[in-house]
């Protein structure tokens, strides 16, 4: 059984400091240890000064882009409570904006002000994706967030009652589901780098292509037992449509590369 032991893990000067953007900065910092280490091993062609000043960038945009996604989602109740669009604090962050605002800075860095190849840069960055988001979800235990429908099974996780969907208020057991995706992109980084690495060869841009279709693969699956969707478009949480067509996008850019370079699948 898991219990969250509080949101807040420690205060200085009477200043409360979360655990949920305790984990964040975690999982931002294993996410970059784990870019440069497989960068400076395996990537030759990615220069790892360039690599390292893109990443302040990056952690700013993406963190920016997943709240103003999330943020839009959620439209009314922000609109009903202005002061909490700042309270990043209080959880509230899309990975699918993360994505979608660290893609469109890349593009911009890297393609134009850089005038380099985007795709090297995105897959060494698709290992530490995988590796941050398997730390930084724990922030949601603590901050008792992005669980499941009830379960009685052996790693239920306790709610607390004023945490507890209304439709769910009688029960106490949850599914934790932050945990099936911690350990879901655990395991996206043990397939990119001891298969998809190794397959990819010089074929740029498979890794990221694969991050994001094994990503939401896993998504739409544990986005259905989710009670927290901000946004159903009819009756469909929007991260399961998001997933899908995410999905569908990555393997024709997977299909694409192979087929652009000319080389066999088992080569």
């Amino acid at each position: 059984m898991f219990k969250s032991p509080g949101s807040v893990a420690f205060s200085i000067f009477n200043y409360d400091i979360k655990f949920y953007g305790v984990m964040l900065f975690l999982g931002m910092l294993a996410g970059i240890f784990t870019t440069c280490l497989v960068s400076k091993k395996y990537y030759k062609n990615v220069d790892l000064d360039t690599l390292t000043d893109f990443f302040p960038i990056l952690i700013i945009a993406s963190i920016i882009s997943a709240r103003i996604y999330y943020v839009l989602l959620s439209f009314d109740y922000y609109l009903n409570n202005p002061s909490e669009i700042f309270a990043i604090w209080h959880g509230g962050i899309s990975i699918h904006g993360a994505i979608l605002g660290g893609l469109i800075t890349g593009i911009i860095y890297f393609k134009i002000i850089k005038k380099i190849p985007l795709l090297p840069y995105a897959d060494v960055i698709s290992y530490g994706l995988a590796i941050g988001q398997c730390i930084g979800r724990w922030g949601n235990f603590f901050n008792q967030e992005a669980f499941g429908v009830p379960c009685n099974l052996p790693w239920k996780l306790y709610i607390e009652p004023a945490f507890r969907p209304l439709n769910f208020a009688q029960f106490s057991y949850f599914h934790p589901a932050f945990l099936y995706e911690s350990i879901w992109d655990f395991f996206i980084f043990l397939i990119l780098f001891f298969i998809v690495r190794k397959w990819a060869k010089n074929r740029f841009g498979l890794v990221f292509f694969f991050y994001l279709a094994l990503y939401s693969f896993g998504r739409i699956f544990i986005e259905n037992i989710r009670t927290d969707s901000v946004l159903d478009v009819q009756n469909i949480p929007i991260a399961i449509i998001v997933s899908i067509l995410t999905f569908l996008i990555s393997i024709l850019g997977i299909i694409f590369i192979i087929y652009k370079n000319k080389m066999p699948a088992n080569s």
